[in-house]
């Protein structure tokens, strides 16, 4: 899966344990209702984020990761998080279609016959 928009925020790596690191980021959808949506990046994979900034446009490649747990009290829990593996700088400028040729580029059809038959359905 993948989240298109602007990064919004990118925090600094956060050194969970002695053997795990993560850092998050925030992406601004572009879209009638702009979501936020923050993804972790794990591991090796932080260090995917050093070159962007607030404002990038970016396309981010995701897998849903869903966790159970059960409390002390033995109810159980479920909790999601949206891991990041590939982040891509998109664009910023729209592209543009090349501009239609002037009419008088195409060269008039001299082989039209009245009599043969039509196959367009209109």
């Amino acid at each position: 899966m993948e989240v298109t928009g602007k990064v919004k925020v990118v925090n600094p790596e956060q050194q969970v344990s002695a053997s795990f690191k993560k850092r998050e980021l925030v992406v601004t959808t572009e879209e009638q209702y702009p979501q936020h949506i923050m993804i972790e990046f794990t591991q090796d994979k932080c260090d995917l984020l050093s070159s962007y900034k607030t404002g990038d446009p970016v396309k981010v490649s995701i897998n849903l990761r869903g966790r159970e747990w059960v409390n002390p009290q033995g109810e159980t829990r479920y909790f999601n998080s949206i891991q990041g593996w590939r982040i891509e700088r998109l664009d910023a400028t729209p592209a543009q279609t090349p501009p239609m040729p002037a009419a008088e580029a195409f060269a008039p059809a001299t082989n039209l016959n009245e009599d043969e038959p039509d196959d367009l359905p209109f």
